[in-house]
């Protein structure tokens, strides 16, 4: 498949590290941030990678912050991006090929990429270790060669893999807009973009069609998949199909539709789009690069989507307004597709989706190369990891067991350390015998406060939804905790429900904005209290929090402290070369 090589040939022998050469590769890398302090995370991140030659030089790489105010999504990311390349490099950025890769946002679904952004999201791969800015660098290797001045947009937490002959080749230079195409099962579809072909261009040529796209469905139900001609009925030549085990890919046998992942759009759309932004000023309102630009586009589009406000965040006054102003700028633009019958979507945004295809499932991992025990040191009596959990740049010491499905990454656990199924440990330090009960999440973060390092652990169940929230105080008995109910959460740790108890707004409370996570002095104090606290709701013994200053999640990640996380990280690899330990040791 298309894509395996690429962390183990460009990342470790020819691109990371070297100069690349006009014309070969990106002439330009951005990463959207959420605000200026997630902005400033990432460039530090950034900074440190290119002084330890971890990227490809010769290439600009741009970090660009949200204004500050409303939401604006990731299309008005876009937009805004625009904005600043032309304020860098005036009419020159026109004439560059530029990958966009949208990691705004807070990761509320897979929180051990909070902190530090999911674009730098760590994978069991490498000495020093992958994160997905490498693999995204490699996936899209072959793209820039192929494609006019223009930018590909792209997310930060989603994997595409596929196949083709080898004389095949994605080029990505045609007018208008350009997007891939995976073939999903329809349930797949009703969550994601799809794309309504044109039948007069299909034809069996195998794993790579170009086609063009009559309209586009955004999270479609799966009547409109069939009543807009989406569904490629059983019976119709297929797509080949890779093994089971990606969640996009249909079986040969059923109905199927083409779903989206990214798209390019050549430079003097992006002139256009700028000219409108510039034009309509400040934006206030949530705009999506997906469903407002590509609904608008293909003959079969239409204005109705445009008073559709069922799959935003928050509804503001102006944003029909805006899709409108959206739909008939782009109205009558090409939307080209390059279908990829043999390929996979991969998407590791939630703690489900993190754990399924770093520990659980084999299929991701043998097309990439994932290992169980990446860049880690563990003594011989630590035979928990024949049962397949995975384990990044972490140190694991005699008698120290990892339950199956779970992922340590970045931590030290000591001697009788025990970690139970489908857990994700992240940051941490233990040297005290402790055992934590299956599917629990721990993240450890540093903080600076009043010029003051301290440190807070985030500690709950993988299956929690920390993004649920109920407007009033008298309702948070519907948030659940580890399995339990808030309110008796509260009673075993003796807080109290007021309004203090919840930082931010305050007719949005949730686990997120709960201040219930110990502030300490140390990492070590840190993780133990969260242990404590966690402890508490699986045993239904009383754990008191009101000694400590209790911080939310949201107060947590205002207060972190990128440095002293990052020198973490350098400690543990730095005690991984000091004990003689082979990097990516294999069972």
């Amino acid at each position: 498949m298309r894509c395996s090589w690429a962390p183990q040939s460009f990342l470790a022998g020819g691109g990371s590290g070297q100069m690349v050469k006009v014309g070969e590769f990106w002439d330009v890398v951005v990463i959207t941030a959420a605000d200026e302090k997630q902005k400033l995370a990432y460039k530090q991140q950034l900074s440190r990678k290119l002084q330890q030659k971890e990227l490809p030089l010769g290439v600009q790489y741009h970090v660009f912050a949200d204004p500050a105010g409303a939401k604006i999504g990731n299309g008005g990311s876009t937009l805004y991006a625009l904005q600043h390349l032309e304020k860098l490099y005036g009419d020159r950025w026109r004439c560059f090929s530029i990958l966009l890769i949208h990691s705004g946002g807070y990761s509320q679904r897979l929180p051990n990429a909070s902190a530090l952004g999911k674009i730098f999201t760590a994978l069991p791969l490498g000495s020093p270790i992958y994160q997905m800015l490498e693999l995204k660098l490699a996936m899209y290797i072959d793209f820039p060669s192929h494609m006019s001045p223009g930018i590909l947009v792209t997310c930060a937490d989603d994997i595409e893999l596929y196949s083709v002959k080898e004389t095949d080749v994605l080029r990505f230079d045609r007018p208008g807009f350009t997007a891939l195409a995976h073939p999903s099962d329809l349930t797949i579809g009703t969550t994601h973009g799809v794309f309504v072909l044109d039948p007069s261009g299909a034809s069996e040529s195998g794993d790579l069609e170009y086609r063009t796209c009559h309209r586009f469905l955004h999270k479609p139900s799966i009547e409109e998949m069939f009543q807009s001609g989406a569904v490629i009925r059983k019976g119709t030549p297929s797509p080949k199909n890779l093994p089971a085990g990606a969640r996009s890919t249909p079986n040969s046998s059923s109905d199927f539709v083409y779903t989206d992942s990214l798209f390019y759009m050549d430079s003097h759309l992006a002139q256009k789009l700028l000219a409108f932004y510039q034009q309509l000023g400040t934006l206030t309102c949530e705009v999506d690069a997906y469903g407002d630009f590509l609904q608008a586009l293909g003959p079969g589009a239409n204005v109705e989507y445009t008073k559709n406000t069922a799959n935003v965040t928050r509804e503001e006054s102006e944003l029909v307004e805006v899709r409108e102003k959206i739909f008939h700028l782009l109205r009558g633009t090409p939307l080209n597709i390059i279908a990829l019958n043999n390929s996979k979507f991969y998407h590791i945004g939630t703690t489900q989706e993190y754990l399924y295809h770093f520990a659980s499932d084999s299929t991701l991992k043998s097309e990439l190369g994932l290992l169980s025990k990446a860049f880690s040191i563990f003594s011989v009596g630590s035979g928990c990891f024949q049962e397949s959990p995975c384990v990044i740049q972490s140190i694991i010491e005699s008698r120290g067991s990892v339950g199956p499905g779970s992922v340590v990454e970045y931590s030290w656990l000591g001697p009788d350390v025990t970690v139970g199924a489908n857990s994700i440990i992240s940051g941490c330090h233990v040297v005290t015998k402790v055992a934590l009960p299956p599917k629990s999440f721990l993240c450890a973060l540093s903080l600076k406060v009043n010029d003051c390092l301290m440190y807070a652990t985030i500690a709950h169940g993988v299956e929690d939804n920390l993004k649920q929230n109920v407007k009033a105080l008298a309702d948070i008995h519907s948030l659940q905790f580890s399995g339990l109910g808030f309110l008796e959460c509260l009673n075993l740790w003796g807080l109290k429900t007021t309004e203090g108890l919840f930082s931010g707004h305050k007719t949005s409370l949730s686990l997120w904005t709960a201040r219930i996570f110990p502030m300490c002095p140390s990492l070590r104090d840190s993780v133990m209290a969260s242990l404590s606290l966690l402890g508490a709701i699986k045993s239904s013994s009383p754990f008191c929090l009101t000694n400590y200053e209790l911080l939310s999640i949201e107060e947590m990640l205002f207060y972190k402290d990128v440095e002293d996380m990052m020198k973490w990280r350098e400690h543990i690899s730095q005690e991984i070369h000091l004990k003689g330990c082979q990097a990516d040791v294999s069972e």
